[in-house]
C-alpha cells in the first residue's frame, strides 16, 4: 500500500505554469502513475499517464505539448509539469498510483489549480 500526498497547486494567471509534485510513501517502482482531475460540476477526468518504467507516457488532447509527466522512482516522486495554462484547466488534481500485476489502486487527496483569465 502507498498513500499519496500532492503538492504545487495554487493560484496562476492565464499562460502561466504550475509544477505538480505526487510523494509517495513507499516504493513506487512497481506502479504505473497518472495524474488526473476534476473541475467543479464535472466528473473526473484523465490528464496524463506514465508507466512504471517511466519509457512511456500518455496525454489527454487537450493538454499534449503543454502537459509533461515524468516520475523519479528513487525518489518515490511523480511530477506533472503545467506551462501555458489555460482557464479550463482549473481543477482538482489527483495523483494516481496502480500497481501493474495486481490493479491495486490508490488516489491522494488532490491539488486545486486556479487559472484566472
Amino acid at each position: 500500500q502507498v498513500q499519496l500526498v500532492e503538492s504545487g497547486g495554487g493560484l496562476v494567471e492565464n499562460g502561466g505554469s504550475l509544477r505538480l509534485s505526487c510523494a509517495a510513501s513507499g516504493d513506487i517502482s512497481n506502479y504505473n502513475m497518472d495524474w488526473s482531475r476534476q473541475a467543479p460540476g464535472k466528473e473526473r477526468e484523465f490528464v496524463a499517464a506514465i508507466r512504471w518504467s517511466g519509457r512511456t507516457a500518455d496525454y489527454i488532447e487537450s493538454v499534449k505539448g503543454r502537459f509533461t509527466i515524468s516520475r523519479d522512482n528513487h525518489g518515490n516522486m511523480v511530477y506533472l509539469q503545467m506551462n501555458t495554462l489555460k482557464p479550463e484547466d482549473t481543477a482538482v488534481y489527483y495523483c494516481h498510483a496502480v500497481e501493474r500485476e495486481t490493479g491495486s489502486d490508490y488516489w491522494g487527496q488532490g491539488t486545486q489549480v486556479t487559472v484566472s483569465s
